[in-house]
């Protein structure tokens, strides 16, 4: 760019001095004849003195501009050496579900600002809607992000009775068009998806690197999430960005899976509610996701086929993490199944037992992390709707649930909302 603005520079001041040369030769008056060569020679060497000093300029921003390039690179490789060896070829693609809002150049700009190499971490916007307006938003971004159509755009025919859910049918569709188009079309491994009204926080890109061998390690696990559902400030420690647990609750919000998830997915995709369908025991078959203790994306999306539910009383409040934890230098073989199972579930269960009531009175006097015990499904609403926490479930699942224990923070103690030791597993009549 700058190169071709000293281009440009240069062309002008040679258009400039021509002019002059042409004016000085044919128009000035016959009796300044004599002064001519004086005056056009004093022009020359004004304008030579103006080149050379621009000349002198441009050269200092191209060498400037060079020494940039050079310093991103040697950061780069850098960046690339101190990866593990299983990261450094990694290439995960970031797949943006987009429709009619413009607003989705909040999401890229986010993506944009966080993303430490556009070659790892190739970003491909997917479009529905046919929406002139967001396309348009969309392509101004140029080569620093891909643009796919979503190209059925018929109308979709739908039970009387979910007329007003249609939306839901629309969002399936394109949900499986794109997402055979990444893994067959494109042919990637493993994709991040993103929704267009979300943000990210700066180390949402490493937070899915640094997962992304645990995923592939561990066949109980099929996805990797960005969002804690009880991830509001109250019930979060933002002291620990680094912790990080497994969940039966399949939470969305920004997640990754691989091809071989989608590959016992794709031919049974649902006509609608996929989220819901993804949940369902059937298709579960039994496997986990990873969730942080502090999300690494916020829906600001308050408007949508939703119209807005849990918005208000719930999403604007999940705190998005603001520090960067690098978890591509960590040791997360915590969170495979065997080891978890055995550590986490077995704290879970030596942890001193508190009534909910004292933890709200903070009567509690336990320096330690703490275990409040449910029985049934009114026992579980209740006591959630007291401590501020998510109190539905999904074929059974509570929200963050991993073995039935859900674990927050609560008046900056961890607490285990837990069944008793012999809970015999998830009861999809609880939904």
């Amino acid at each position: 760019m700058r190169i071709k603005r000293t281009t440009l520079i240069l062309g002008l001041l040679f258009i400039i001095w021509s002019s002059i040369l042409y004016l000085s030769y044919y128009h000035y008056p016959a009796h300044n004849n004599n002064d001519i060569p004086n005056k056009l020679n004093k022009q020359i060497v004004i304008l030579e003195q103006g080149i050379s000093e621009e000349f002198a300029k441009n050269n200092v921003m191209i060498r400037g501009a060079q020494k940039i390039l050079e310093i991103k690179k040697e950061r780069e490789q850098s960046q690339n050496k101190l990866l593990p060896k299983e990261l450094q070829n990694v290439k995960i693609p970031v797949l943006v579900f987009a429709c009619n809002r413009i607003t989705v150049t909040r999401c890229l700009d986010s993506l944009i600002q966080y993303r430490p190499d556009p070659d790892q971490f190739p970003i491909i916007v997917s479009q529905d809607c046919d929406h002139e307006e967001t396309k348009t938003a969309i392509q101004k971004y140029g080569n620093q992000v891909s643009l796919i159509q979503q190209p059925d755009q018929s109308d979709i025919q739908v039970p009387p009775k979910e007329k007003k859910f249609k939306g839901y049918f629309k969002i399936a569709r394109h949900y499986g068009w794109a997402l055979n188009q990444m893994f067959f079309n494109f042919n990637f491994s493993t994709v991040i998806i993103v929704e267009d009204d979300l943000d990210v926080a700066p180390d949402f890109f490493e937070y899915f690197l640094g997962m992304y061998p645990i995923l592939l390690k561990d066949s109980s696990l099929w996805c990797i999430s960005a969002w804690n559902d009880n991830g509001k400030e109250g019930l979060v420690d933002i002291k620990r960005p680094d912790l990080v647990y497994r969940t039966d609750f399949f939470p969305g919000l920004g997640w990754m899976l691989t091809k071989n998830v989608w590959l016992d997915l794709y031919k049974k995709w649902p006509r609608a509610y996929w989220d819901d369908w993804i949940r369902d025991p059937l298709q579960r078959k039994g496997r986990s996701c990873i969730r942080p203790e502090l999300s690494r994306t916020r829906t600001f999306g308050k408007t949508g086929v939703s119209n807005g539910m849990f918005f208000e009383k719930h999403l604007k409040f999940i705190k998005l993490n603001e520090e960067f934890v690098p978890f591509t230098k960590l040791n997360l073989t915590y969170l495979i199944k065997d080891n978890y199972d055995n550590d986490f579930v077995k704290k879970v269960y030596q942890s001193p037992v508190v009534k909910y009531e004292d933890l709200r009175m903070d009567k509690v006097e336990y320096d330690v992390p703490v275990r409040v015990t449910y029985k049934t499904k009114d026992e579980y609403k209740t006591i959630t709707k007291k401590l501020g926490l998510m109190d539905d479930f999904k074929s059974g699942v509570p929200r963050t649930a991993y073995k039935g224990i859900v674990t927050f923070h609560y008046k900056g103690r961890m607490v285990h909302l837990a069944p008793t030791a012999n809970w015999k597993g998830y009861d999809v009549a609880w939904s």
